[in-house]
């Protein structure tokens, strides 16, 4: 067997039935001690939050519902007022990636306990990263400090999640383990969760998008998610993940879609310098012996994703500026980043074409 380095990070996950792994929250606040929990949501979620607020009364001191995507500088900043001037003793963020991006931002900056409940499938919760916009550029950072403490995965809260939102959360977890599979610090232990979170959530969301209330699939994704965001958390990131946070960031594209619109693309442009990988991918999308970019495509197109970068606002003319954005500073990467070969992988992408791996 290969000689490999294996970096896991320590986190508290709670992981039960519907209904009963947020339940134990109140039980968790007071075994720790935490009296005053700030209570984290986006404004569509912000029922969600005042719903487990009043549960933990007395142990709530409000909620705080202004997270939004790519975790905006301003946004964090009145967070941490907020906490402050609340004089709360611990953060609690329920929803997905955006919520969950907010709440290891304050947390950071504050020292204070981060216990997250995830409502989608992004797998923020389970990584020590940390992407914030300033001034239209995304910047990321890994600390071990950002890792939540506690991390709730309770099913109950994912079967009201709309099914666009389950599809594309879901890719986005799936992008984390396709891109630790071919990441310069991957190892076997990875790469078997990576595989496992894979066949996982793609088998869950195929039964999500005809039954959307089906527990066993939900539990699966959420299962799936989590290896995923482990995956992600245990590994550096490569070209795919760049590519995101230059749209996320400076052309304000909506995370897990554009996610989801690039995976088979970036997968495509790295497949061929990526053999393990390749067939790691086929495999977990039951096509062993096949094309991955061929499968990864045809699940898309059998969750009936949106497949297209201009629909989320991008314009043609601002293809040439993320290119250049996206190979200043690149990412480890199998391949060699090339400026013209991105922009025409983000030109495909941008069409709505189908990914090919002979760029």
């Amino acid at each position: 067997m290969e000689s490999f380095v294996c970096t896991t990070n320590p986190s508290h996950v709670i992981f039960g039935p519907a209904g009963q792994s947020s339940s134990q929250l109140l039980g968790l606040l007071e075994r720790r001690t935490l009296r005053r929990a700030l209570i984290l949501s986006t404004p569509g979620q912000v029922d969600k939050a005042t719903t487990l607020e009043q549960a933990l009364t007395p142990n709530a001191v409000g909620v705080f519902s202004k997270a939004t995507a790519h975790t905006p500088i301003e946004v964090t900043r009145e967070a941490v007022d907020a906490t402050q001037a609340l004089e709360a003793d611990s953060i609690v963020s329920i929803g997905g990636g955006s919520t969950i991006g907010l709440g290891k931002a304050i947390s950071i900056r504050t020292g204070l306990p981060h216990i997250c409940i995830p409502t989608t499938y992004a797998g923020s919760e389970m990584t020590p990263i940390l992407g914030e916009t300033m001034d239209g550029i995304k910047t990321t950072r890994r600390d071990t400090a950002i890792l939540p403490d506690t991390v709730i995965y309770d099913v109950s809260l994912t079967t009201s999640l709309p099914q666009d939102v389950s599809i594309t959360s879901g890719i986005n977890a799936i992008a984390h383990a396709v891109e630790a599979l071919y990441a310069p610090d991957t190892n076997p232990i990875i790469r078997l969760m990576a595989k496992e979170g894979i066949n996982a959530l793609s088998q869950a969301l195929l039964v999500i998008t005809t039954t959307p209330q089906d527990l066993e699939a939900r539990t699966k994704a959420l299962y799936g998610a989590w290896l995923c965001g482990v995956c992600l958390s245990s590994t550096t990131m490569s070209l795919h993940h760049k590519l995101c946070h230059t749209l996320g960031g400076s052309f304000n594209l909506p995370h897990a879609e554009t996610h989801t619109v690039l995976l088979p693309h970036t997968f495509a442009y790295n497949s061929l310098a990526a053999p393990a990988a390749s067939r790691d991918v086929a495999d977990s999308l039951g096509h062993a012996g096949g094309d991955p970019v061929e499968a990864l495509n045809g699940l898309l197109d059998r969750l009936g994703a949106c497949r297209t970068l201009s629909r989320y606002g991008l314009r043609e003319e601002d293809l040439g500026k993320a290119a250049s954005i996206a190979v200043q500073s690149p990412y480890g990467n199998p391949r060699k980043i090339e400026g013209k070969l991105i922009h025409d992988l983000l030109r495909r992408a941008w069409a709505g074409e189908s990914a090919v791996a002979d760029l």
